[in-house]
């Protein structure tokens, strides 16, 4: 088995992974890493969404071998110390969350998709000259890999829009 070294959440962990583990596999069942969630294990709920290397990352569709090295970020790893990140303090004032199980999915793709928003278009952009604007139709475009069963959308939605302003 191959020994693959990762930064996760600001503190380096190395370990042996089968080279078939996915990296929500290791990062959940080899490194203790239990913020990212299992959710359909098929890339289409977000529930496993991290910052790898600085930009969103769905780790149920890569391979944890493909990523030695790399720089992992969870929703816990995002804040200063006590301090919850903006957009988690966010979704606490919005009641961007019910059950919680979507939250940290949520809160990592919203702080990469504010990132990502800076000048790139995307399906809802009407524009593509003009500077990007964060209607509440590019929101939901740009957030629509994360899914909510609970329903949270509304809260989630003003959250994200406080934290953009």
């Amino acid at each position: 088995m191959p020994r693959i070294s990762l930064t996760v959440d600001g503190s380096p962990v190395s370990g042996d992974v089968d080279v078939r583990a996915t990296l929500l596999d290791a990062l959940r069942e080899r490194f203790d890493v239990t913020t990212p969630k299992k959710g359909c294990d098929h890339g289409q709920c977000g529930a496993c969404t991290v910052l790898l290397d600085g930009r969103r990352h769905l780790t149920c569709l890569s391979l944890a071998v493909a990523h030695d090295g790399a720089e992992v970020v969870t929703a816990a790893g995002l804040g200063e110390g006590d301090e919850l990140h903006p957009v988690a303090q966010a979704f606490l004032d919005h009641d961007g969350l019910q059950c919680g199980y979507c939250t940290p999915g949520q809160v990592c793709s919203a702080v990469g998709m504010l990132a990502e928003a800076d000048g790139t278009p995307s399906h809802a952009t009407d524009d593509l000259e003009a500077e990007t604007e964060l209607t509440d139709e590019e929101i939901r475009e740009r957030m629509s890999g994360n899914l909510c069963r609970c329903g949270a959308y509304p809260g989630i939605l003003a959250a994200i829009k406080e934290v953009a302003r």
